[in-house]
């Protein structure tokens, strides 16, 4: 529609939406179209979980630290933006599980603790032999008896028993998900699983054919597996900031309430104001769509979707002052082991460019599904808990520099058994209602930092497509 502008309301300044408002702002230059964007942030920055810190030569991340560098969406964006020389890789090194007090190095040829070189988990002491003689049960087990969705721990229980899924595969997810596998969705998870055991009938056997790379996270004994920027991941936040200049950012604004008028979506805002698009991108966690959508009867589903909190313990050391009592890089911990940590990883080997020489820094993490309460102890109380665990897997002969605590607040959304479903109807019943709305971010199709951008990129493009749809029409059905 040659010299029409369009106005796009961008609400909620984490990646997702950042990178809607960047991608809408690309492509408008590109194809020659007006657009007008604003992107409405409640907090006074900008970057949501995202968060880094600098201090005395630490680069220390409050949320997430890295991502997976086999998926391209960051890399790609980072290039177009002009700092791609400042991505940097993750260093080579082993990861171990904690059972028991006991640390095992995770198996080689393990796909998200499935394993797949046989020699290799045979030789592990992480199960005991009747352990692995049940894991072994899989090359003899028929497939699944159904195709729909079921928890994630019941089919690998299914399949390898009780004690390979504990003591190995459920740490493993725990630490990506922060979640409980018996209630965790296969197929929002890893729908690999079914579609390869259904393909192969063997797990281990198709998952060392298929060789799905994108869940070999944990297999770190390769350089690169994640990648973060020198300055932390804080510098994409900040890039992206700097390139939407000419778009309007709020700062410590709330979206209160949203009201259809004419096809278009009118915002009213905390601060008294109110604000009018043609389109709205809603890049929020569910819980805070939920009180905007509940007057239209909209998303009643996303009701049944929890949220876990949790907290990164970030404590400095003097070289030397720790000596791990194995080669380990980091470790996660089996549920049956009697700490308060459910991961750590050494930064400073993880990450030898972001610690200062002659220091050494420990990344914990606490708080999972059934243990989020202890989110809430103070940062003293933390603290002594994580020194207490660490205590017990490595050998501590000074006492920490400094300590940073950092909280996230009900940030792992649980892809629960059905979620794919209740998200693609919570998205039809809106497209239906308000077809000038959208909803993208971790909450829906993977909370990662790759799948937040795929989702922010997805949901300009859409609205691109729109506006360039003839005839441009945005009309809603509800009054």
């Amino acid at each position: 529609m040659a010299g029409q502008t369009h106005k796009v309301i961008v609400v909620g300044g984490g990646i997702t939406g950042l990178s809607a408002a960047y991608y809408l702002q690309k492509q408008a230059i590109e194809q020659g179209m007006e657009i007008e964007i604003t992107v409405i942030e409640a907090a006074h920055r900008l970057g949501g979980n995202i968060q880094t810190l600098q201090k005395d030569g630490f680069v220390i991340e409050r949320g997430p630290d890295s991502f997976i560098s086999r998926k391209n969406s960051i890399q790609q964006l980072a290039g177009e933006l002009g700092i791609g020389s400042q991505l940097i890789q993750s260093a080579p090194g082993k990861t171990h599980v904690a059972v028991e007090n006991q640390l095992y190095a995770i198996p080689a040829g393990t796909v998200m603790g499935v394993p797949t070189n046989f020699g290799s988990f045979l030789a592990s002491g992480i199960s005991s032999w009747f352990g692995k003689a049940r894991a072994m049960g899989d090359f003899f087990l028929p497939v699944s008896p159904t195709l729909e969705d079921q928890p994630l721990g019941k089919f690998l229980r299914r399949r390898f028993g009780n004690e390979l899924v504990e003591n190995l595969i459920e740490p493993l997810f725990s630490g990506v998900f922060a979640g409980d596998i018996d209630r965790l969705s296969l197929k929002a998870t890893f729908p690999e699983l079914l579609e390869t055991e259904q393909q192969h009938r063997s797990l281990m056997r198709g998952l060392k054919k298929s060789r799905i790379s994108d869940y070999r996270a944990f297999n770190t004994e390769k350089e690169g597996m994640f990648q973060t920027f020198k300055g932390g991941l804080e510098t994409l936040v900040h890039t992206l900031e700097k390139e939407l200049e000419a778009c309007t950012i709020l700062k410590g604004v709330k979206v209160e309430k949203l009201e259809q008028h004419t096809g278009q979506a009118k915002l009213q805002l905390n601060n008294g104001a109110a604000i009018m698009g043609d389109a709205v991108i809603f890049a929020l966690p569910h819980a805070k769509l939920l009180p905007i959508f509940e007057p239209f009867g909209l998303m009643k589903g996303l009701k049944e979707m929890p949220s876990t909190s949790i907290a990164t313990v970030s404590i400095a050391f003097p070289e030397g002052a720790v000596t791990p009592k194995q080669d380990c890089m980091g470790f996660v911990v089996a549920r049956n082991s009697d700490f308060t940590i459910t991961a750590c990883s050494a930064a400073h080997l993880k990450w030898p460019g972001l610690v200062p020489p002659g220091k050494t820094m420990y990344r914990s993490f606490i708080g999972r599904v059934g243990d989020e309460a202890v989110v809430d102890l103070s940062d003293k109380e933390i603290v002594k808990a994580v020194m207490e665990d660490l205590h017990k897997l490595l050998d501590i002969q000074a006492d920490p520099e400094f300590t940073v605590v950092s909280r996230m607040k009900e940030a792992m959304p649980q892809y629960t058994v059905g979620h794919k479903e209740r998200i693609a109807l919570a998205k039809k019943e809106l497209h239906e209602a308000m077809p000038m709305v959208q909803i993208a971010g971790g909450s829906f199709e993977g909370f990662g930092l790759p799948a937040c951008v795929d989702q922010g990129k997805a949901a300009a493009n859409q609205l691109i497509d729109q506006f360039t749809a003839e005839p441009f029409s945005m009309e809603g059905n509800l009054q």
